[in-house]
């Protein structure tokens, strides 16, 4: 890996604050738990000084964490726009802090230093992360809180913030607004990461009416006041934030057009010079098949051969015929419709029966699809099985035991299941579409290089070509075994993703 060191005064270290909804292993609901988790720790063993900010959640024991109280009392304004006479001009928070040992420091396990703002009302009082009535609300409190602490703290204060998803677009607009006139605070470059466009606060953006429609020019309401809870912070987040990332480069142009810009596509284009797509990585210590203990074999791209026994677990564990020759394409995901199931619709039952593959499906999401599964593998027992519901294991077993691993999203800001899958040796079929694109090598038989098998038109007559072009190439053992070796190969570690966050860094704060 090739490092940015270079680039720092050696006098000071670059401070980055990373605000976000959850941080694994405090709390996590989603990918971006992981994400606030890992990049903020490679981009700490580059040199920089890196903390996160989040909600202590009643689900995060201080005992357990070793939470230390930073700042008692600090009055968090909740606006005057609004806001009545009975209604508090401030809501009083906390916040504590967690620092690793520094005898642990290099544990890969432990996350960096973090804080947590505490409000009874609004946080340790909800044991969930995110489903909530008022979670604009919430957001919006955790956002103006970062800045207040801030304001206070003796401490530290970060060079940059980044702020992920529209959760936390309210904060680049307190800052540019309401805390430019505060000396601290006014040097302060933002970042906004995009994780998924279609997102935009608690509301459908594609059914809002005149009057509810927010163009972010004008003022925050009070906290109290019910239209915050029409407040769009993706758009906010956009428009005020000094660089906007998004988390994969495919995706990042992919948001500047009518099919996928969400109807901010004109506001994107109008800020492209301050676009840049990141592609997210996975934590190649977690995710290892030389290591892994949720494995029954382990092995490396040294060792496939001994790979088979995690495929005759596979078997075993969905009810399966147990045949070491037979493809099972395997699918771990949500089953919602961005996801692009819908192809499968007619479509899959005469492919298996032609191709003679096994399917293993491993999700849950809306009734439509796990219905659609669960008649598939009724009527096919001896070639389809599944398992409907949320499980932290069964997917590692599926990406070391299939052969194939089909995503053929709709849209796909970046996806990990395809960097994951690779990395345990099962090839991914994917949609060509945002971190699919960015992340999979479409394999040619001409030059026998390529990470995976890649359809471009969303239909079920291009999804049915990829698939069969895998299973005629997984007959041929020896090809088969070049384009595993290819995509076990292939590197998506969070120091790629790093590296790209601190060229952005340097961008907005150049050496002086």
């Amino acid at each position: 890996m090739t490092t940015m060191s270079f680039l720092f005064n050696p006098k000071t270290r670059r401070r980055v604050l990373f605000v976000a909804p959850e941080a694994k292993p405090f709390a996590k609901a989603g990918g971006l738990g992981e994400v606030i988790f890992a990049l903020p720790r490679a981009l700490e063993k580059m040199g920089y000084d890196v903390r996160v900010m989040i909600p202590r959640y009643a689900g995060i024991d201080p005992e357990k964490f070793h939470l230390k109280m930073e700042y008692v009392g600090l009055e968090v304004p909740t606006g005057s726009d609004g806001r009545k006479d009975n209604e508090p001009k401030h809501l009083v928070c906390n916040v504590r802090k967690y620092v690793p040992d520094p005898k642990k420091k290099e544990d890969e396990k432990l996350p960096v230093t973090t804080y947590f703002l505490e409000n009874e009302e609004y946080y340790e009082k909800r044991s969930n992360v995110y489903g909530y009535s008022d979670d604009t609300v919430r957001w919006a409190l955790l956002s103006r809180g970062v800045l207040e602490f801030i304001k206070v703290s003796k401490d530290w204060t970060p060079d940059i913030i980044v702020a992920s998803d529209w959760q936390t677009g309210f904060l680049p607009n307190f800052l540019k607004k309401e805390y430019s006139q505060y000396p601290k605070l006014a040097d302060i470059s933002t970042v906004f990461v995009i994780h998924n466009l279609y997102y935009q606060g608690m509301f459908d953006h594609h059914f809002v009416s005149e009057m509810d429609f927010d163009d972010g020019q004008s003022s925050l309401p009070s906290i109290f006041d019910p239209r915050f809870l029409k407040m769009n912070g993706m758009r906010r987040g956009i428009m005020y934030s000094d660089m906007i990332t998004t988390v994969s480069p495919t995706y990042s142009q992919e948001i500047m057009t009518k099919d996928f810009g969400e109807l901010l596509d004109d506001l994107l284009k109008e800020h492209r010079a301050h676009v840049r797509g990141v592609l997210n990585g996975i934590d190649y210590e977690d995710f290892n098949p030389e290591t892994d203990i949720n494995l029954v074999g382990n092995y490396s791209v040294k060792s496939l051969n001994r790979r088979v026994k995690n495929k005759t677990e596979l078997q075993t564990k969905f009810g399966l015929p147990k045949d070491e020759n037979i493809p099972i394409v395997g699918i771990a995901s949500r089953l919602v419709e961005a996801k692009g199931f819908d192809l499968m619709f007619g479509m899959i039952e005469p492919l298996i029966r032609e191709l003679d593959f096994q399917l293993v499906v491993l999700g849950s999401g809306d009734a439509k699809y796990m219905g659609f599964f669960k008649d598939l593998a009724d009527r096919m027992p001896k070639n389809v099985a599944v398992h409907l519901s949320f499980d932290a294991t069964l997917p590692r077993l599926i990406f070391s035991g299939s052969d194939m691993v089909l995503v053929p999203s709709r849209f796909e800001p970046c996806g990990l299941v395809q960097m994951e899958a690779m990395r345990y040796g099962a090839i991914p079929i994917v949609r060509k579409t945002g971190g699919l694109v960015d992340s999979v090598t479409g394999f040619d038989p001409l030059t026998g290089k390529g990470t995976g098998f890649v359809f471009n038109d969303f239909n079920s007559l291009s999804l049915a070509i990829a698939v069969t072009r895998a299973c005629e190439h997984y007959r041929n053992p020896s090809v088969w075994k070049e384009i595993q070796k290819q995509a076990m190969s292939a590197n998506f570690s969070w120091e790629n993703s790093a590296e790209e966050y601190a060229r952005i860094f340097e961008m907005l704060l150049p050496l002086k």
